[in-house]
């Protein structure tokens, strides 16, 4: 866990965003009006980089990968926003990063189904599928598949890997998530002491936190729902980030907790002073330049990146399964 004061730019960061979060703009941000019904301009995919949109019976896969390049790593990433917000151009940028991070691996990202029109269990559902077509249509081996996900991404993550565990299918190799919402009763104790902290759900029940459409007539504590009610036995390595400042914070605590308790491979760090996926301000703050690099080390552990004390690379661990199918 990390103990550190917040830097000079992300205080900055964080107090525009209180000041935006006060306005009728923030109002939107906050009840998930401005998720719902993004407006963005065409995302340009890199010239270096290959980019296709798969069409499923339910979502749309955006699958992104090096021209002329195949690692056989891949990283499946589910996106936040609330469950009610769909894949947004911010996704395609952690895309990029997740791919450079992990030395030129694919990235496959999920526009799953979102609420009110579609409630649980379809995210799931979608997750689920594009697991499996990165096993079964690309072969990817199971052990070269890192799920990452942030916010309900995030939750969704981890409630993918517990329905794999469960259906006894092939686990990831590892879990990067970003301040998951883990537990949709909003039970946590940092809905209490955070409550005036957080800058984006603080200071108010009037937002996507509460009576989420996506729990529609399910148990809200079903750990597919909320896997803060879940157990974590069997589960691979995780790297888990939140801000010390979220009303979210102890959705992460809670299930690092469980996953310490059930002796898995575990790296909780808790960025003080920052905001919920604080991680989307890329480059902009120190804290969200060193979680990247935390993901980096992380990955690069995961695949079995080794470096020489100049930082270069000398070796990778590779995998014996090709790509099929036409690129």
């Amino acid at each position: 866990m990390r103990n550190e004061t917040v830097s000079l730019r992300g205080k900055l960061v964080r107090d525009m965003m209180k000041n935006m979060m006060d306005s009728a703009m923030g109002h939107k941000f906050q009840t998930g009006e401005y998720r719902a019904n993004p407006v963005e301009p065409a995302w340009i995919c890199p010239p270096d980089y290959e980019y296709e949109i798969i069409e499923t019976s339910t979502c749309k896969l955006e699958y992104l990968r090096p021209s002329g390049v195949f690692t056989g790593r891949v990283i499946l990433q589910l996106h936040g926003g609330g469950y009610i917000g769909p894949m947004k151009n911010t996704y395609r940028d952690f895309a990029m990063q997740y791919s450079r991070r992990s030395m030129g691996g694919d990235v496959l990202t999920v526009d799953y189904r979102v609420a009110p029109e579609h409630p649980f269990p379809a995210a799931l559902g979608d997750a689920v599928a594009a697991y499996g077509w990165l096993l079964t249509e690309k072969h990817y081996a199971a052990e070269k598949i890192v799920v990452a996900g942030d916010s309900a991404g995030g939750g969704l993550a981890l409630a993918l890997t517990l329905y794999l565990r469960d259906h006894g299918l092939p686990l990831p190799a590892g879990l990067v998530l970003m301040s998951p919402w883990t537990d949709l009763t909003c039970s946590g104790e940092s809905h209490k002491y955070n409550y005036e902290n957080d800058p984006q759900f603080g200071g108010t029940r009037d937002n996507m936190l509460y009576n989420s459409p996506y729990i529609g007539q399910a148990d809200p504590k079903n750990p597919y729902i909320s896997p803060a009610f879940g157990e974590y036995d069997g589960f691979p390595p995780v790297l888990l980030q939140v801000g010390s400042e979220e009303v979210l914070l102890s959705d992460s605590l809670t299930v690092a907790e469980k996953l310490r308790r059930a002796r898995r491979k575990l790296r909780l760090s808790v960025y003080d002073g920052m905001f919920h996926v604080f991680q989307m301000a890329l480059r902009l703050i120190p804290e969200s330049r060193e979680a990247w690099d935390e993901v980096s080390r992380f990955l690069e552990i995961i695949y079995g990146i080794e470096r020489n004390t100049d930082g270069k690379v000398v070796r990778i661990v590779r995998s014996g399964r090709k790509r099929s199918g036409k690129k």
